[in-house]
């Protein structure tokens, strides 16, 4: 599967590589993000896993892993991935996002996704993008919905913790119809 770069005004989404192991985990030190109990960021024991698993998911051709990296300073600051790519069904998920401490409420997170979704509705020619966060993470539940996803509802147990909780997670999608206006929206957030 091809893989492009998507840029914006403060963010570029490169393909993840390998040799962006060493500057992801130092992203995610910024706020040792890998303590998080309500999502999963790779830490120095788990870096390795996160980044290999991402390359075969996109060899495999079910995932898109991107790195975020700041316009102005070159900075890695995150990653975010397309996955559960269903060409079929012209459908996928957005999600693995996460950004250094110091990098969030700066409108790089909303410029990611802002680009991830026009990608999936404009080029991909998706009909449905969605969204799962851990029905704790308040943060992320309120992200998402800031975004103009709507919720659809609990999954119970839909996985289990490294710290070994077993997870309920809150699904959000857009669906097409949605678009033109979550997109003008955000681009009205993007231009305050």
């Amino acid at each position: 599967m091809t893989q492009i770069t998507l840029t914006g005004t403060m963010v570029e989404l490169h393909p993840l590589q390998l040799e962006h192991t060493a500057a992801l985990l130092q992203a995610a030190a910024d706020g040792e993000l890998w303590h998080l109990k309500v999502t999963h960021v790779p830490g120095p024991d788990t870096i390795d896993t996160y980044v290999d698993t991402a390359l075969a998911g996109r060899n495999a051709g079910t995932v898109m892993p991107f790195t975020l990296v700041r316009r102005d300073t070159g900075q890695v600051v995150g990653s975010t991935r397309f996955w559960k790519i269903d060409r079929v069904n012209r459908k996928l998920e957005i999600g693995h996002t996460w950004l250094a401490q110091s990098t969030q409420k700066s409108g790089i997170n909303t410029e990611a996704k802002f680009l991830l979704l026009s990608y999936a509705f404009e080029v991909l020619d998706c009909v449905r993008v969605q969204f799962t966060t851990d029905e704790l993470n308040e943060k992320s539940r309120a992200a998402i919905l800031r975004l103009g996803a709507v919720q659809e509802g609990i999954v119970r147990h839909e996985r289990i913790m490294p710290d070994g909780r077993k997870r309920n997670s809150v699904r959000f999608s857009i669906i097409d119809s949605e678009w033109p206006q979550v997109k003008a929206n955000l681009q009205a957030k993007l231009l305050r």
